[in-house]
């Protein structure tokens, strides 16, 4: 405890007496400070016992005295020692009166009891507080320190909450709650999710202070602390008091994210060395070696291949903002490197939700990285799967008007775009990893963040005509009809339609155009005179009817517009 009044006026030494506000000596003292000013107060920071002879006061107007000890109280000085035998034999009663109508404390200070003792009482009390303090730390530290060796992070929280007489979360890098102390406080931490994940948005290390998140239990402080070393935070710490911390549970907190901060840097490494582990046993399904993959997973990854699995493809690609400087100056080109990093970022993002999410349900999941690609193995069904597909819906949520790509992992400079592969195990995974890349490869034709292999066979082969190249070979082909329609020669565009679409029956096919039969006959034998195909070979059929099932609604790259 820092030094306060009453402990001032109970040192033996000082023999000071209260002469006014006995009801407020509680208040810490920062330091005593001696000034004979008429107005000391632009000198004053708060907290400060103002020590003083009058020297230059008129102690015994009672209006100045109002007016003197006014300001001092609004200047945040908490008490007043006078000090008697120098001008004044004794206090007047004009200032002790003022002192009382305003609350501020008035010592009386014998003659015999310079002003250089009580400053230095006030100064050694300050320094025993702050060794007290530090020591108070070392201790914290050392009993975190032990509790993260033997406990691990949940020890680690709980010795934390005692120190700070409050409350401690872990969160990890999703923004989840992993763990609590005491267990009451798992409910209110959960509450500053949103806060947790604005706090991942900026660059580690970060920190921020809140208040409650709302209700009955609103009154706490909040500190949230980022976690890891990294470019993107790997968990982040939260620590609720009743009020700021002092400087030994500053200490505390200090400790604890340094603490946490080596346990998820060294998690870290082992993520590390167990993805290498990872892309060795996919490298050995997709050999086809389902048997040596068993052995290299072990107990790590061996569990997600004794049930059916999904194989996950997902790619980043670099944004609108990076191709555009792609073939400019050098500058330009620095500027599209820094977009290419930056679509890393949806990869990332999307693999810290996987793993987040096959952690809180204890699952195995095999995450490898390969460059601007994500390959994923998850258990069917499972936590991971469903968060790939959140993850994916949240993006497709985000995206402005128009199909343009913007939720804010992605952000203007990086696209991401997931496939999903069929239920399968480990003898079929190089057949899941095909089917995860055609979904992949239908999911960036289609404008899609995410596809499964199982919607491609539901749907319509129509939305994959949906192609530039498509579009371009439709144009093509039907050009010379649409230029012959332009002349008003015939409608040999709509008559083709209509007779594909009766499967060459000509009756209906002429029924549907209003016109004789032997005029679509006419009209038949002037597109194959034109095309120079024979509509006798189905192949021809196909590829017209193709042609004008993609020119349905659009025409196609200058193509005439049909009279």
């Amino acid at each position: 405890m820092p030094p306060t009044l009453a402990s001032l006026v109970h040192h033996s030494a000082l023999k000071l007496t209260v002469r006014a506000g006995e009801d407020r000596l509680d208040v810490p003292v920062r330091w005593a400070h001696v000034s004979e000013l008429a107005d000391p107060v632009p000198y004053m920071e708060g907290g400060e016992l103002l020590l003083i002879t009058a020297l230059k006061l008129d102690a015994e107007d009672p209006e100045a005295m109002r007016r003197y000890v006014r300001r001092l109280a609004g200047a945040g000085v908490v008490g007043l020692g006078f000090a008697v035998g120098v001008n004044y034999d004794e206090v007047p009663a004009a200032l002790v009166d003022a002192a009382a109508e305003e609350g501020l404390p008035l010592l009386e200070v014998p003659r015999r009891t310079p002003f250089l003792a009580i400053s230095k009482a006030v100064s050694a009390a300050i320094a025993a507080d702050q060794y007290r303090a530090v020591t108070a730390g070392f201790a914290a530290q050392r009993e975190l320190t032990r509790q993260a060796l033997t406990a691990g992070p949940e020890g680690l929280l709980a010795a934390l909450a005692q120190q700070v007489d409050g409350w401690a979360a872990l969160y990890d890098a999703s923004g989840a709650v992993v763990a609590t102390a005491p267990e009451w406080a798992g409910r209110r931490a959960a509450r500053l999710t949103a806060e947790v994940e604005r706090l991942r948005e900026r660059p580690a290390p970060a920190s921020s202070v809140v208040g409650g998140p709302g209700g009955t239990d609103a009154d706490d402080r909040v500190e949230l602390h980022s976690l890891g070393t990294g470019r993107r935070p790997r968990a982040a710490l939260a620590v609720g008091t009743a009020a700021a911390p002092g400087t030994a549970e500053r200490y505390a907190v200090h400790s604890a994210i340094a603490l946490l901060t080596l346990i998820t840097e060294r998690s870290r490494s082992l993520h590390a060395a167990e993805q290498r582990i990872g892309a060795a046993v996919l490298r050995m399904l997709l050999a086809g070696e389902p048997d040596h993959a068993r052995a290299v997973a072990g107990g790590l990854y061996g569990e997600l291949l004794d049930a059916p699995f999904r194989m996950i493809v997902a790619e980043a690609a670099p944004g609108p903002a990076a191709r555009a400087h792609a073939d400019g100056p050098a500058p330009a080109r620095g500027a599209a490197a820094k977009s290419a990093e930056a679509a890393g970022a949806p990869l990332d993002a999307l693999a810290e939700a996987l793993e987040a999410a096959a952690a809180r349900s204890g699952e195995a999941v095999l995450v490898v990285p390969e460059g601007e690609r994500l390959v994923v193995l998850a258990p069917d069904g499972g936590a991971a799967v469903t968060a790939c597909a959140d993850f994916a819906a949240a993006l497709e949520a985000g995206r402005p008007a128009g199909g343009a790509r913007g939720a804010r992992e992605a952000g203007d400079d990086g696209e991401l775009v997931v496939g999903l592969s069929a239920p399968a195990g480990p003898i079929a995974a190089a057949s899941a990893y095909m089917q995860a890349e055609q979904a992949l490869s239908v999911a960036r034709r289609r404008g899609r963040v995410c596809v499964e292999h199982e919607q491609l066979a539901a749907g319509s082969v129509l939305p994959l005509l949906a192609d530039d190249a498509v579009r371009a070979f439709a144009d093509g082909l039907l050009r010379a009809l649409y230029e012959h329609d332009a002349t008003g020669r015939g409608d040999l565009v709509a008559s083709l339609r209509a007779w594909l679409s009766r499967h060459g029956q000509w009756d209906a096919a002429a029924a549907d155009l209003g016109v004789h039969r032997h005029t679509l006959r006419y009209r038949m034998r002037r597109v194959e005179e034109i095309l120079g195909r024979s509509l006798d070979d189905p192949d021809v059929r196909m590829e017209l009817w193709l042609a004008l099932k993609a020119t349905s609604t659009d025409q196609g790259p200058g193509t005439p517009a049909r009279p």
